[in-house]
């Protein structure tokens, strides 16, 4: 026995990457692509019945595992930003092989994941779907975060920031300082780059999130140069939308989104 190593649990099946097939002959003979991306500490969990209505329409549907994400929140701070985009971007390069246009998209972290995504390829990405997306903090108590990461491993979990009973996404009761930090050290890159969206944009924002305050919309609508914008309020859910009250809407905007956006 190999003493000094620390064991990282398999992911279990509720935690595990999504892939539906495209089925063009739902989409008007056109092969779509989607994909969508988990936020920070979460897992697919939070946007399974996203993809799963998606799919159900016809589109190829991709739902990575972000690295660190459904074993343990020990796991997670080992990783990095780098390692979650990393990910999400070769996800997006698989799915352009085989789709004639691709949308992506993301909850929370998910949400900047998707929107460096855009920044990067705006030549190839269709459209881009937003819920509540993470760029900036007004938390005072995160201007420590380079001194707190070394003293202390861990804050109090940010999961389950949902309005409708007896709904839990199933994320960290923890959230990792180490790589949390590297996540926002990520957003001034991705702030800065915002003018480099072109493509049309859904973004929705709940009106009462405990998780992502006002700030991250703001920001993001006054920086992208999109011209096509659809800016939705969300009344009836917290911050993991797609499991809340307004998550049909959600699925229903979303689907006519991504039909418009990469029409022939």
């Amino acid at each position: 026995m190999i003493t000094g190593m620390t064991t990282v649990p398999e992911p279990g099946p509720d935690h595990a990457a999504l892939t539906i097939d495209a089925r063009p002959e739902l989409t008007g003979g056109r092969r779509i692509g989607v994909l969508l991306s988990h936020g920070f500490t979460g897992s697919p969990v939070s946007i399974r019945p996203w993809g799963e209505a998606l799919g159900a329409l016809g589109h190829g549907v991709a739902v990575p595992r972000l690295p660190g994400h459904g074993t343990t929140w020990q796991d997670l701070n080992t990783h990095r930003f780098d390692d979650w985009y990393g990910e999400v971007a070769r996800t997006f390069d698989r799915l352009c092989l085989d789709h004639d246009a691709v949308v992506v998209g993301g909850l929370s972290m998910g949400g900047a994941l998707a929107l460096k995504l855009a920044e990067d390829h705006p030549d190839r990405v269709s459209g881009l779907v937003l819920v509540n997306p993470a760029v900036s903090t007004q938390r005072l108590d995160v201007k420590l975060l380079p001194v707190l990461k070394h003293v202390v491993p861990s804050f109090p979990g940010i999961a389950n920031d949902i309005k409708k009973p007896g709904v839990l996404e199933g994320g960290y009761t923890r959230t990792p300082l180490k790589a949390i930090h590297s996540f926002m050290q990520a957003w001034p890159t991705l702030r800065a780059d915002l003018p480099k969206v072109t493509c049309p944009v859904l973004l929705f924002r709940s009106t009462d999130d405990h998780v992502v305050d006002e700030g991250s919309r703001r920001l993001i609508l006054d920086g992208i140069s999109s011209s096509d914008v659809e800016d939705v309020t969300l009344h009836e859910s917290f911050h993991v939308a797609t499991l809340d009250n307004d998550a049909p809407a959600i699925f229903a905007r979303t689907a006519e989104f991504v039909g418009r956006v990469t029409a022939d």
